[in-house]
């Protein structure tokens, strides 16, 4: 098989959950930084459209990342059309943090949200990882705020992000010095499709109660994560780097 060029830099990432949201914004930004980028989603139909407006340095791959089957093939994939591998972003995750009340929590939905939030990483890292080693690569793992402070009825996304905070520091241990790891915990960041933000904006209240003034977007997130794939952060390993305009260092009485 002909194998396609790299990016502008050299350099391949693979972003995962990047169909929309938070992951097609790091997408985005990793090709503005010269990048060429694997989108992986479970949404063909989108994922293949935002690949295409994004560019020759775009490309997609159908993958349910907890299929260990489907991880194994996707990055076979991704090493045959290019040849490396360097980055990897897991960013794919079942979303929605509030799963009811915990005695109507499902073993079934209990089960799906850590197989696609918390074995997804570890699947795509253990089948990454000889290609990110090759190449002094990073991973990066989006986790949340939510992996420290919790509203009610969130069991299984608290559990699944806080696993994977914890994930984190033990694959830059185990996968150092060859392979740097970092998570990044975004609070609450406004990862809406423009027309929505457009037909539903945010109040100022909800603005207001950040120290920043501001809810976060995806831009936010991009940029740090951009930063810790760089090789600016090579003494960078085995953190959870928080972007929540400091909510969680907020004191809120009623």
């Amino acid at each position: 098989m002909h194998q396609a060029d790299p990016g502008l830099n050299g350099r391949v990432a693979l972003v995962t959950g990047a169909a929309r949201g938070i992951g097609l914004g790091i997408a985005a930004w990793l090709i503005c930084e010269g990048w060429q980028v694997v989108l992986s989603d479970v949404d063909r139909k989108r994922g293949s459209k935002v690949a295409k407006a994004l560019g020759d340095n775009a490309w997609f791959i159908l993958m349910d990342v907890a299929d260990e089957g489907q991880v194994r093939a996707g990055v076979s994939e991704v090493l045959g059309q290019f040849g490396r591998l360097d980055a990897l972003v897991c960013n794919a995750a079942i979303a929605n943090p509030h799963n009811g009340p915990l005695e109507t929590l499902s073993l079934a939905k209990w089960n799906r949200t850590l197989a696609v939030n918390l074995t997804g990483p570890m699947l795509l890292a253990k089948h990454c990882a000889p290609y990110l080693r090759a190449h002094g690569g990073s991973i990066v793992n989006l986790t949340s705020t939510r992996a420290e402070q919790s509203e009610p009825d969130t069991e299984a996304y608290a559990a699944s992000k806080g696993g994977l905070v914890a994930l984190t520091h033990a694959l830059a241990v185990s996968l150092g010095p060859e392979i740097r790891v970092n998570a990044v915990s975004p609070g609450w960041v406004d990862a809406r499709d423009p027309s929505q933000r457009r037909a539903e904006p945010l109040s100022d209240a909800d603005h207001a109660q950040h120290p920043v003034g501001r809810v976060g977007t995806v831009e936010d997130v991009a940029a740090l994560v951009a930063w810790l794939l760089s090789h600016q952060a090579g003494f960078v390993t085995g953190q959870a780097w928080v972007v929540d305009g400091g909510m969680t260092r907020k004191m809120i009485y009623t």
